[in-house]
């Protein structure tokens, strides 16, 4: 049931960025979400065109706790940051025990 969110995430403002990663932090802690990997982890591209910046890994415990965490009060304060502070390109991926 464990659903992954995947950010390739570019910084605009380093004091923004910092302000952003301790507020998604909090909330992704209070929705039970965990980092696999933090922004400015060694990344190897391998195959294709695809050229990310800095890529950052969470996992929750299924989709909808995913969801609930996106939709959240509590994350919206980070978004509200996150507008200024970095660019990125998000989704949702469904874990193979989702169903």
């Amino acid at each position: 049931m464990t659903a992954y969110v995947i950010s390739d995430v570019v910084g605009l403002d380093p004091g923004l960025v910092a302000q952003y990663r301790a507020l998604a932090r909090d909330s992704i802690q209070l929705y039970d979400g965990q980092y696999l990997t933090n922004s400015g982890n060694a990344i190897y591209q391998v195959e294709g065109d695809w050229q990310p910046q800095n890529i950052v890994l969470l996992s929750f415990p299924s989709m909808d706790r995913a969801r609930q965490w996106y939709a959240s009060e509590e994350y919206a304060r980070a978004l509200a940051v996150r507008r200024a502070a970095l660019r990125r390109n998000l989704i949702f991926v469904a874990g193979a025990d989702e169903s």
